[in-house]
Parts: structure tokens; C-alpha cells; sequence
């Protein structure tokens, strides 16, 4: 992205700078962005599906709807919360996990996981876990 105004530009230098980050850690948060939104990118195209995995409550309300207007799932109450919504695939929606799970399990393989060794792995799952960890339960 480039900022094409010099002093918005200057100004959001300062703020980053304010903000305490070391180089690093910046360098890294970037990168984790810069990686998931590539993934997605090319997930979302290996499957082709235009939305995000990741949204909002009215997002996911909003494609519950859909899903449910193109028959891939039912609603149904739940007893235990009033205000909770079961969400069951139907026959066809089965199908479609069926046709679409080895694609989008293979992309992640192939542009993610074979990427990296073993050990690049587990120190990449217990820094997200502790940052999600830590987000949840602050």
C-alpha cells in the first residue's frame, strides 16, 4: 500500500514509533498479516468463494442465511441457550464438504504447511496459541 499524502505518511511513522514496537516485532506482525491474506487469497480461489472464514456476528448471520436460502444447512433451536442457533448441514450441504475439504485441506498443505519444518511449526502454533490465549482471556 502506499500513502500518497507525505504527511499522513509521516504522522502514522510517528504513531508506530510511539507505539513501542521493536523492529522485530513489527516485522513479524506484518509478515503474520501479510501471510494470512495471501493464504486467503489463494484459498478463497482454490475454492472459489468470495467471503472471509473470520467475520462478524451479523457476517455470520448474514451467511448462515445464504447457506440456508441455497439448502446447504437447516436452523434448529437449541434448548440449552435461547439465544443460540444450531446450524446442520443438509444432504447437500454434506456433499459439498465432501467435494470441498480435500481441495482447500491440500491448498493448506501445499502453500502452508509444506513451507515450513516441524520445528518452525510447533514454535509458530505455541506463539499463536499464547497470543490467542492471552486475547481471550486477557
Amino acid at each position: 500500500m502506499q500513502v500518497s499524502d507525505p504527511d499522513i505518511a509521516a504522522r502514522f511513522d510517528r504513531l508506530v514509533a510511539e507505539a513501542d514496537l521493536s523492529r522485530r516485532g513489527l516485522q513479524a506482525w506484518d509478515a503474520l498479516l501479510r501471510a494470512h491474506a495471501t493464504l486467503m487469497r489463494r484459498l478463497e480461489t482454490d475454492l472459489e468463494l468470495a467471503d472471509r472464514a473470520l467475520i462478524s456476528r451479523s457476517g455470520m448471520t448474514r451467511r448462515v442465511a445464504r447457506l440456508v436460502r441455497e439448502g446447504l444447512v437447516r436452523r434448529a433451536n437449541t434448548e440449552a441457550d435461547a439465544r443460540g442457533v444450531v446450524v446442520m448441514l443438509t444432504d447437500a450441504g454434506q456433499d459439498r464438504l465432501t467435494e470441498t475439504a480435500p481441495v482447500h485441506m491440500r491448498g493448506v498443505s501445499d502453500l502452508f504447511v509444506a513451507k515450513l519444518d516441524d520445528h518452525e511449526l510447533a514454535v509458530l502454533e505455541s506463539a499463536l496459541a499464547k497470543v490467542t490465549l492471552d486475547c481471550t482471556f486477557g
